[in-house]
């Protein structure tokens, strides 16, 4: 079973295709985004981008997001969820100015079709 937690790590250390692998299943086995309960990590950052994940996924599947998302503030540092975003100027901005909502918010910065295909 895929955790949410998992989502997060995959999305922090930069490992799309491990990313869009997990975010499959994960939504394969919560077909109720609401439902998908809250993570279990002490380490913030993990749950600001398990939260912003969370809220990304039932915005795309036209759902409700998880209850818990809504006490969850942001990372501590901006994070770009693109590797190529830390070196390509446009792609970048890109992140800056287009990030879906529920990422940006949260400080961390993808194209605006992050995940659109997983």
């Amino acid at each position: 079973m895929v955790r949410i937690e998992q989502l997060a790590e995959a999305a922090l250390t930069g490992d799309a295709l491990e990313l869009r692998s997990l975010v499959q299943d994960w939504l394969h086995e919560n077909p109720r985004i609401a439902d998908c309960a809250a993570p279990t990590s002490k380490d913030s950052d993990i749950v600001a981008t398990a939260a912003g994940l969370a809220e990304l996924l039932a915005l795309r599947a036209q759902q409700p997001p998880p209850s818990w998302t809504a006490a969850v503030g942001g990372v501590h540092e901006p994070v770009f969820l693109v590797k190529a975003a830390q070196t390509m100027r446009r792609l970048r901005m890109a992140c800056e100015n287009e990030s879906p909502l529920p990422l940006r918010r949260r400080g961390l910065y993808a194209p605006p079709d992050f995940l659109s295909f997983a």
